[in-house]
């Protein structure tokens, strides 16, 4: 037998024969093999083939059209015109059917072989139309698009750099401090705890609008505050336009006054200036001349007991002080991943953007609650304005031009609430953008002006406003959004593998490092940062031109998680405050309020049941749909099946998986949707 042969036997020889296949005999044997393949065949296969393509196209397409159909009524109901983005989002239908087209064309060139030896034959060997079309387009586009794309890119790539440099920067600032163990220490005559007297005078501060869910557990936390009750005096600030919830905030109000809590409810009759108006109608009060510090919590903040014993001691002995500002944690951070993305984000912004800039510069950006102000420093610096969506911004700015130094304190947190939907995150993302760029227009020329340093100056200008509000959302949407699928198109711009995958996660790390618990999310967060780009660069161009969008405020919609395990605890909170608002006459207040949690019989009246009909509409998920994000979803599966078809593998793999973060965002499949 003949060593390249294979020998096959049979069980049962006698119905069998032994069969050998020599080398020779295998490949003719094979090209038989081949040949029987009839045409037909074929064409059922790649028939079949089709088939599920253009079912799962079919499937992708009515769903989005599904959340098209049953979302474009909420949004039209809620959303204010101005705020759409229409501009933006015809840009991106724009490029994408531009892509689609050239998609389309550089498909069939693939599969005739023009982008192999079109270019070398001479015009007059050119034959059809389309052939001479296609390549007077590759001239044009060598000629005129090409350098344009690539001047770009190098722009972008420029800042990209710049941004990175500056975050290597801030992690190294916040090793040295680890390293040193740099922390904020209290003077040696801190206040003397045993004697009363020499509490300073503080003013609790919580601005609400129609916070139902969190309104309870932000006053119970306020009112166990461990600071002397003559001391103390807490505002409940309400601007709901609920009557219904106004009268429950009274009421939890009432409970802790008799407790003997200094606590007062206060309602603005003139609801203007959002947030700022209301604190600043509230600092207009005569009582507050007696009081020497202010401390703000948003209506979800639970600050604990011992809070205003860490932070008010920096004061003493420190007149140049004038705010403190404590770091925040998360409730439910855990909560799904829209949540863990978050916290990646505020954890960096805590541990290394906050307390690095607190070192070394005694100035960062206040966060706009758990702070505390010295009352002084406020009034010389203007008090608060209600010229921008960024109060807290404006005020910390201000007060640095005036010559007041910041402390930032990293151990004393105050646990809060991350928005667990997309549509509360996006909103809130899109205040946070707008409010600097209003704010660096009204504020250039006072840091200009200002008797500050030049190196100050240098720090508000080019990095503190320029650098991280203006530059990172340009750049990464502009970049990796619409120059890098344009690329796959224009191969003379291609833009290299370090900058689209190497930098890209490097810096991600960079920013997963103060939550190492976070790292298995490295990927779905540098993803989700390029596809919050669109949001952050829409609010960023709204501010910076006051578009109609830039002074939306939106509130952010809060669950009323005191703590990770609360629900029931909550529930049973609210079983309590109804069983007091019948004891105490108000009956009909507790009636409304279960007719609002859909807890009426269901053997009432017609009317009745159509009221509970529509209260459970109310309460039914919405299923949104963000077109914008969308549009970019499209646009960037049309550049990776372009880059699949010139086989630029990394380029594929990332365009593809952005793609489909921008689609899971954009159908709201991300985190959890408004109830």
């Amino acid at each position: 037998m003949a060593p390249n042969s294979v020998a096959v036997t049979m069980e049962k020889p006698d119905n069998f024969s032994l069969l050998e296949i020599n080398g020779s005999d295998q490949s003719s044997l094979l090209d038989n093999k081949r040949k029987s393949i009839s045409p037909k065949q074929l064409s059922w296969f790649i028939l079949l083939k089709a088939h599920r393509v253009v079912s799962c196209l079919s499937w992708l397409f009515s769903s989005v059209r599904k959340r098209i159909a049953f979302s474009s009524k909420n949004i039209n109901e809620e959303e204010d015109p101005r705020s759409r983005g229409k501009q933006m989002y015809r840009f991106i239908k724009s490029c994408l059917v531009i892509s689609i087209v050239a998609l389309s064309i550089e498909i069939v060139a693939h599969y005739k072989k023009w982008n192999l030896d079109l270019m070398s034959r001479p015009s007059w060997e050119v034959r059809g139309l389309v052939e001479w079309s296609y390549m007077s387009w590759l001239s044009f586009r060598s000629d005129y698009i090409a350098p344009i794309v690539i001047t770009l890119s190098k722009f972008c790539t420029v800042l990209f750099l710049i941004q990175s440099l500056d975050r290597l920067v801030l992690c190294l600032g916040c090793f040295w401090i680890k390293f040193k163990k740099i922390e904020p220490r209290l003077k040696d005559d801190e206040i003397d705890l045993e004697d009363a007297s020499n509490f300073p005078m503080v003013l609790i501060q919580i601005p609400m609008c129609n916070e139902r869910e969190v309104y309870e557990q932000s006053i119970g936390a306020a009112s166990q505050l461990d600071w002397p009750k003559d001391r103390i005096l807490i505002q409940v600030l309400d601007d709901s336009d609920d009557p219904n919830l106004q009268l429950l905030i009274k009421e939890e109000v009432s409970v802790w006054a008799e407790k003997g809590v200094n606590i007062i409810y206060r309602h603005r009759l003139i609801r203007t200036g959002y947030k700022a108006g209301n604190l600043k109608s509230a600092m207009t009060c005569d009582y507050v001349k007696d009081y020497e510090f202010v401390t703000i919590f948003d209506a979800d903040f639970t600050p604990n007991p011992d809070f205003l014993k860490k932070t008010i001691p920096h004061f003493k002995g420190n007149p140049e002080l004038g705010l403190v500002q404590a770091r925040w944690s998360f409730v439910n951070k855990d909560e799904n991943l829209l949540t863990r993305l978050q916290n990646i984000n505020l954890c960096f912004h805590f541990e290394v953007e906050q307390q690095v800039n607190g070192v070394f510069l005694n100035f960062f950006g206040f966060n706009g609650t758990a702070g505390v102000w010295r009352i002084k420093a406020l009034e010389e610096s203007g008090g608060w304005l209600e010229r921008t969506t960024v109060e807290d911004m404006d005020i910390a700015v201000r007060a640095h031009l005036n010559g007041w130094k910041f402390i930032y304190l990293n151990d004393v947190e105050v646990t809060c609430e991350l928005p667990e939907s997309y549509e509360a995150y996006k909103k809130q993302q899109h205040r946070w953008h707008s409010g600097p760029m209003q704010l660096f227009r009204l504020c250039l020329p006072s840091i200009i002006k200002s008797k500050i340093s030049v190196g100050k100056k240098a720090n508000l200008i080019f990095l503190f406003f320029l650098l991280r509000k203006l530059i990172l959302p340009f750049y990464s949407f502009t970049l990796f959004c619409i120059i890098l699928p344009l690329t796959m198109f224009i191969p003379e711009a291609e833009l290299p593998l370090w900058i689209i995958c190497y930098v890209p996660i490097f810096i991600s790390l960079l920013n997963i490092l103060p939550s190492p618990k976070s790292f298995p999310f490295l990927i779905p967060y540098l993803l989700f940062e390029n596809t919050m780009s669109i949001t952050k660069f829409n609010a960023m161009i709204s501010g910076l031109f006051q578009l109609g969008s830039a002074y939306e405020w939106v509130v952010t919609k809060k669950t009323g998680r005191s703590s990770e395990s609360d629900l029931l605890a909550f529930a049973e909170k609210e079983e309590k405050l109804h069983r007091r608002n019948s004891e105490s006459g108000l009956e009909l207040l507790s009636k409304l309020k279960e007719k609002e949690m859909n807890l009426a019989d269901q053997e009432t009246s017609k009317k009745s049941i159509g009221g509970l009909m529509r209260s459970n509409s109310k309460m039914k998920k919405r299923n949104m749909v963000f077109k914008k994000e969308l549009g970019l979803a499209f646009l960037l599966l049309t550049a990776a099946a372009r880059s699949f078809l010139s086989a630029h593998g990394l380029h594929f793999y990332f365009l593809l998986f952005q793609g489909l973060s921008f689609l899971v965002v954009g159908l709201d499949l991300i985190g959890e949707q408004i109830n």
